[in-house]
């Protein structure tokens, strides 16, 4: 019996998901098929429409769960420790000075293979 239950329950958040889907399509059609209309009346019957399909689409279990995803993603940014103004502009200049150097170094080394390329070519000497 609880087979039934889930089997009946997975077929309506089916359904519920595909009326959802189509709501939003159809939101997206109409903007387009009545762009003679003016832009506000499409904006707010495309807003009004996609909040009818997300509505839909949050009361089934698939909804739920990314419904919980986004408030636990909110809730572990409210625990970063972000840096302080000074340690962010350390670590910029950190990452810009390493840059140069790295760019220092690689362009060191095209220039010495250059040579060396150009020495056993018989380019260079």
């Amino acid at each position: 019996m609880n087979s039934n239950v889930e089997n009946t329950s997975a077929k309506l958040d089916t359904a519920k998901l595909c009326l959802a889907l189509f709501i939003a399509i159809a939101a997206l059609f109409g903007f387009y098929f009545y762009a003679d209309q003016s832009l506000l009346y499409r904006v707010l019957g495309l807003l009004g429409l996609a909040g009818v399909s997300i509505a839909i689409a949050l009361q089934t279990e698939k909804g739920h769960q990314v419904w919980n995803y986004f408030h636990d993603a909110q809730l572990e940014v409210r625990k970063v420790v972000w840096p302080t103004k000074q340690e962010t502009v350390q670590t910029t200049l950190i990452v810009f000075v390493m840059v140069v150097l790295v760019a220092i170094i690689l362009w060191l080394l095209d220039m010495f293979l250059g040579w060396a390329i150009g020495l056993l070519m018989g380019y260079g000497g």
